[in-house]
């Protein structure tokens, strides 16, 4: 079976420029203090990683499930954004998420992709793992895409 990154092409130049530092453009953002790492992003898709760090447990000892939600929601807005120029607008409407497994004590990494473009809407799928491969949450996400404002 074919790694999902290579189901996807690279992006094109322009694209990889603006989006190379993702989430550090132009000042600290909500997955820069989570501590969110981008490791892949091509056409349609990324991978980012959320290193373990213990502030990031619940008091059962596993990593909590917001800090988990916010790598599903993060790691589909290359993959939407992407798309447009810089200055677009794509904001969630809807998420759904599936804890499947805890993450203890290891970091947890997802896969984000695009399953369909519309005019003003963008579905998207996400499936976090834990770095020994066990697979610890799935989501799908509703993005709502718009020009920029005047």
């Amino acid at each position: 079976m074919t790694p999902r990154s290579e189901r996807h092409v690279p992006l094109p130049a322009e694209a990889a420029d603006v989006w190379a530092a993702f989430p550090d453009w132009d000042r600290t953002y909500f997955p820069n203090l989570v501590g969110l790492v981008v490791e892949e992003i091509r056409t349609d898709y990324c991978r980012m990683r959320l290193p373990y760090r213990p502030e990031l447990e619940q008091p059962a000892g596993v990593v909590h499930g917001g800090a988990i939600a916010t790598l599903i929601d993060t790691v589909v807005v290359p993959p939407v954004g992407a798309a447009y120029k810089r200055g677009w607008l794509y904001m969630t409407v809807n998420m759904n998420i599936s804890y499947l497994g805890a993450v203890v004590g290891e970091d947890a990494i997802a896969e984000g992709w695009v399953e369909q473009r519309g005019r003003s809407l963008v579905f998207c799928a996400a499936e976090v793992t834990t770095a020994s491969g066990k697979r610890a949450a799935t989501g799908t996400l509703t993005y709502k895409v718009s020009p920029p404002r005047e």
